[in-house]
């Protein structure tokens, strides 16, 4: 699947334009095999590290990468430790991992995915929240009317954020709407969401709140008493996780178990010629059944309280 995009200059990366994200599919969907690599004109990619975080000069676009469409349960995630990060179906202990459905709540509430160029420091306490970051790409919430797809590079504009303690962790929440949604022009800060969209930011809460608990975990928490900072506070947290990201690809902070390969980043010491990387070629298999189980309801106590 094709989307169109162009390709911003920032701070020496990638400036050449226009040109075209696709998916390359590995392995049926909802298997244990399956990877959705991203590329451009061919060439694999990766996701996390070479997807340009700004889509314009003013830097107040930026590109999403879709990895879990709304509606849907399977929980998909760019894959940290593998070569070029593919998207894959999070496991736990050797099963697929499914997000359970929390009456009313189908699936996620909206297309839910990563800001490329970004990383959340797990070695740096938020002098707000008071915990650190939780060690991946930072969260999105896309919240346009269109079901976006995995793999999906999707530009937006930034709205709002909701900070998720997650098991001792700052998990940051973006709140965002494609640029080509019909609202998107009359929605510009996070007090334009209750609104248009009344309701979407309490329901967003709650869900976060609550998705953990069928699988026999306490409810989550959030800083701020849950509150929804508005675009500039978001845009300092884009920030602040976009320079977490520069000194990790450029080694000035341990990478752990994250693998940095890339294609295009020119300052990276794990900077890869792509015709040397073994990707395997997609073969857009299609999707494997999933157990009717995960389309049952879950009925939490004092959900809408």
């Amino acid at each position: 699947m094709a989307t169109q995009q162009t390709l911003p200059t920032r701070g020496g990366y990638e400036s050449k334009a226009p040109s075209v994200f696709t998916t390359r599919k590995v392995g049926a969907l909802n298997t244990l095999e399956s990877r959705i690599y991203i590329e451009r004109d061919g060439v694999p990619l990766s996701p996390f590290h070479d997807v340009p975080l700004y889509a314009n000069e003013q830097q107040t676009v930026l590109n999403m990468v879709v990895e879990i469409p709304r509606w849907t349960n399977a929980k998909l995630e760019i894959s940290k430790d593998e070569v070029l990060n593919p998207i894959k179906q999070d496991t736990k202990k050797g099963k697929l991992r499914f997000v359970r459905n929390c009456f009313p709540h189908k699936g996620y509430l909206w297309n839910y995915g990563a800001f490329p160029q970004t990383w959340e420091d797990p070695n740096v306490t938020h002098p707000e929240t008071k915990q650190k970051g939780d060690n991946d790409p930072l969260d999105v919430c896309e919240i346009g009317e269109l079901v976006g797809k995995p793999g999906e590079v999707k530009q937006v504009k930034v709205l709002g954020v909701m900070a998720l303690l997650d098991e001792g962790e700052t998990d940051w929440k973006i709140i965002v709407i494609d640029v080509n949604d019909p609202l998107a022009p009359r929605l510009n800060d996070i007090e334009d969401v209750e609104r248009h969209l009344p309701g979407l930011l309490r329901a967003t809460n709650e869900w976060f709140r609550i998705y953990k608990i069928p699988d026999g975990k306490p409810e989550n928490q959030f800083a701020f008493s849950g509150e929804c900072k508005n675009r500039k506070y978001a845009m300092d947290v884009v920030r602040e996780c976009a320079e977490a990201w520069e000194k990790l690809i450029t080694g000035k902070t341990q990478k752990g178990e994250i693998c940095l390969t890339n294609v295009t980043v020119p300052h990276s010491a794990d900077r890869t010629d792509p015709s040397k990387l073994n990707i395997p070629k997609g073969d857009d298999k299609p999707p494997a059944a999933i157990e009717s189980s995960i389309d049952k309801w879950f009925y939490i106590s004092g959900a809408s309280a």
